[in-house]
């Protein structure tokens, strides 16, 4: 019985491990609006790969995103209000019965400079440009599509100085 219950504590023990984000490997240049530094980020069914991405302040970061999932999803990096206005957005497209179309979600163009959305179909891929905002700013990656979130379709962003 004492073998079962550590059995049962070890595989909940490495469950948890292995939702938690690795940390951000260490930024050896920072990014430049001439040479912006490459960030790839795959979508799965759920889950961001990488679970945290580190940035520097003020950096470029070019964003190669691709959705591996079978499912679509969105990639959503920015402030709290960015991800509020794009949460707000495609809860108000979510079509009101099974298999209705819905409508293209939207945020007001003034929201658009806070942060950066993709929307992709499974097996899409696309890349995008962002300016990573200086000082404090609490950014965070979400996919706001309908219980994606809620099913852990979250990933840090870490704020790092950068090794050189």
């Amino acid at each position: 019985m004492g073998g079962m219950a550590l059995a049962l504590v070890l595989v909940f023990l490495a469950a948890a491990v292995a939702r938690r984000p690795a940390a951000a490997p260490p930024i050896e240049r920072a990014g430049t609006p001439d040479a912006p530094r490459l960030v790839t980020i795959v979508m799965r069914d759920y889950v961001f790969v990488p679970g945290n991405v580190a940035v520097v302040p003020g950096e470029t970061v070019r964003l190669s995103v691709l959705n591996g999932g079978l499912v679509p999803h969105e990639l959503v990096l920015g402030d709290a209000a960015f991800h509020a206005a794009w949460a707000s957005a495609d809860a108000a497209a979510t079509p009101p019965a099974p298999f209705a179309t819905p409508p293209p979600a939207s945020v007001p163009s003034e929201a658009t400079s806070r942060g950066v959305r993709l929307l992709l179909g499974s097996g899409a891929q696309e890349t995008a440009a962002f300016v990573i905002p200086s000082g404090e700013v609490g950014l965070s990656i979400v996919c706001h599509l309908p219980g994606h979130e809620a099913r852990g379709m979250v990933a840090t962003v870490t704020t790092v100085s950068s090794e050189r």
